[in-house]
């Protein structure tokens, strides 16, 4: 086994252990996480959530569409925690499409008109806003393509078998 390999698996397993455990999301964001991934199901997309970028951010949720199209979504439970983040337009680097969700509550003209808009709660979302396309290089859709699929099935095997 290469060392890259290893480090890869290793971070992989780390991205797990942070989307599972994850201390420092809060009630209102794992609620709204919880509706947009019961919308993007509904649409036939496949996500997954914390996912290692490259740049060594992590996107709160990735979805990989039918067609093909890498969206970011980025969830914002609070305004502070909104003000607090600069790190939002580094997406646009492994992404199609970069989105914010955020509670019906939230002031949302304060958010980027380039970026898309998507109101959650617990149980359900709608995308408001869609925003337009930075089509990715066919190199950088295949590697984020690549690693959604082996980070998810990594996070599969390591629950069926944490050992």
């Amino acid at each position: 086994m290469t060392d890259e390999t290893t480090t890869s698996d290793c971070e992989t397993l780390e991205a797990l252990q942070a989307a599972l455990t994850d201390g420092r999301q809060s009630q209102a964001a794992k609620a709204i996480a919880r509706g947009v991934g019961r919308m993007l199901r509904q649409l036939g997309h496949a996500h997954i959530s914390e996912l290692p970028l490259a740049n060594g951010r992590r996107a709160d949720m990735t979805a990989l569409t039918r067609h093909g199209e890498i969206w970011i979504i980025e969830i914002k439970s609070c305004l502070e925690d909104f003000r607090a983040d600069h790190k939002w337009p580094q997406y646009w680097d492994y992404a199609d499409h970069v989105l914010f969700a955020v509670a019906p509550d939230f002031p949302v003209t304060i958010l980027p008109d380039e970026a898309g808009l998507i109101l959650a709660d617990r149980y359900d979302a709608e995308i408001m806003r869609m925003p337009q396309m930075r089509r990715l290089t066919p190199a950088r859709r295949r590697q984020l393509q690549l690693s959604i699929a082996r980070t998810a099935a990594l996070r599969l095997a390591h629950a069926l078998d944490p050992y």
